[in-house]
C-alpha cells in the first residue's frame, strides 16, 4: 500500500513508511505534550521535500520504497493567519527548514468566517485592506463547516492536508446555531469516506481536554489512525510520549514489534522519536 510519510523518520520507519493514502488520522494532545510539533514537523518537512530536496535530505533521510511526499501540502486554520503560524514554526524549528519549507505551505486562513458571528471585533481578525463589500461577501457564504467542505474538495485529493484545529469547532458547538457536536462527528466521518477517494492523507489536530472521554471515543471510531501525545512520569521526570492509539493496517507492525510507546522530544529539526519502550 501507497504511503505518505508523517515527516517523523522513525514513526514512518515502523508504521512502513508512513499513513496510507487514503487515510484520516486523528492527532490528539495534552496541552504541551507535543502534539502540535508533530502537525508544524509534518507540514514543514512534507513541504521541504518540494522546495529543498537537500535540506529534506539532511533532517529526514530517504523515503521508505513505497512512500512519497504528497502533490502539495495544505494547512487549515480556523483562528490564526498565516504570519502567525510561521512565526510558531520559527520558534519551534530551525530558521532554515521553517523559511524554506513555509514557501511550499498552501496556507488556509478561515478566520473571518470562524469569528464573524462572534463578539470578536471585526478589525481583529479581518484583512485591513478588505472593503465592506468583500466582508460582506465572505460572510454570506456557507458556514464554516460548508466553507472547509469546499476547501477539503478542491486541495485534498493526493495531497496532506492538515486541520488545526477541531477544536475549535467543538468550542463553536453550542455558540452557533449551525454547528452542534453530531456536525462535528459527521464531518469526521464524512472526511474518512472523502479521504477514500481523494488518496491522500488527512491530519486533524484536537486538544485532548477539550472533548470528554465519550466524545473522543466517538472521534476514534470515526477515524482510520488516532495518535495520542501524552504526558508521562517517572521518578522526579516528566516526559513525552506518543502512543499509536489505532491504525488500521498499520497498528499489527507496533503489535509485532511489542512497542507499547514512543518517547519524544522536539529539537532543531522539531519533533522527534527519542527512544521507543518496548514490552519486556
Amino acid at each position: 500500500m501507497d504511503r505518505i510519510p508523517f515527516g517523523v523518520r522513525q514513526l514512518d520507519t515502523t508504521l512502513g513508511g508512513g499513513a496510507p493514502t487514503g487515510s484520516v488520522v486523528l492527532v490528539a494532545g495534552e496541552g504541551g505534550a507535543g502534539s502540535r510539533e508533530f502537525i508544524q514537523t509534518s507540514t514543514l518537512l512534507n513541504a521541504l521535500a518540494e522546495t529543498d530536496e537537500a535540506l529534506h535530505d539532511l533532517y529526514y533521510g530517504d523515503l521508505a520504497p513505497n512512500a512519497n511526499p504528497p502533490g502539495a501540502v495544505h494547512f487549515v486554520s480556523f483562528t490564526a493567519d498565516e504570519r502567525r503560524f510561521a512565526e510558531e514554526v520559527g520558534m519551534t524549528m530551525d530558521d532554515d527548514i521553517a523559511d524554506a519549507g513555509m514557501d511550499a505551505v498552501r496556507y488556509h486562513d478561515l478566520s473571518e468566517q470562524y469569528f464573524h458571528r462572534s463578539p470578536v471585533p471585526r478589525d481583529w481578525y479581518a484583512e485591513e485592506t478588505a472593503d465592506i463589500k468583500d466582508l460582506r461577501a465572505r460572510q454570506e457564504r456557507d458556514d464554516i463547516l460548508g466553507e472547509l467542505g469546499e476547501l477539503l474538495v478542491d486541495h485534498a485529493p493526493g495531497n496532506l492536508v492538515v486541520i488545526d484545529s477541531l477544536s475549535d469547532l467543538i468550542s463553536t458547538a453550542g455558540r452557533d446555531e449551525k454547528v452542534n457536536w453530531s456536525d462535528v462527528v459527521f464531518l469526521i466521518k464524512g472526511l474518512q469516506k472523502g479521504a477514500n477517494e481523494w488518496n491522500g492523507v488527512i491530519l486533524v489536530h484536537v486538544g485532548r481536554e477539550t472533548v470528554s472521554d465519550t466524545e473522543y471515543g466517538q472521534l476514534v471510531d470515526s477515524v482510520d489512525g488516532a495518535l495520542e501525545f501524552e504526558w508521562a512520569s517517572g521518578g522526579s521526570t516528566r516526559a513525552r510520549t506518543l502512543v499509536v492509539k489505532q491504525f488500521r493496517g498499520v497498528l499489527s507492525g507496533i503489535d509485532d514489534e511489542n512497542i507499547v510507546q514512543f518517547e519524544t522530544e522536539v529539537g532543531d529539526g522539531g519533533f522527534d522519536i527519542s527512544d521507543v519502550r518496548k514490552i519486556r
